[in-house]
């Protein structure tokens, strides 16, 4: 999981210079050039939001996912602690 999070940013990061680089070669007029380098800026942060908003919703479900797995795990035990300890007084 660490090395696929690397390799997807340096990937973003490669298709960002890319992109900047081929905008700033192209023959257009200045103001036409900042123009397109604003675009792009912008579509790079709104795709950087959607993934961080999608990583945050999947660690969310796993924290939820653990939480209830551990509850559910305190629950048995405390059961069979019950059940041993009635046992032993019984």
């Amino acid at each position: 999981m660490k090395n696929s999070g690397k390799i997807l940013t340096a990937l973003a990061a490669g298709v960002a210079v890319g992109a900047l680089l081929g905008v700033l070669f192209a023959p257009d007029k200045g103001a036409e050039t900042r123009k397109k380098i604003n675009d792009q800026g912008k579509k790079l942060a709104d795709d950087l939001k959607e993934k961080l908003n999608k990583g945050k919703d999947e660690f969310n479900d796993l924290k939820e996912s653990f939480g209830n797995t551990v509850k559910e795990k305190v629950q048995e035990y405390t059961k069979q602690g019950q059940s041993m300890f009635k046992n032993i007084v019984d």
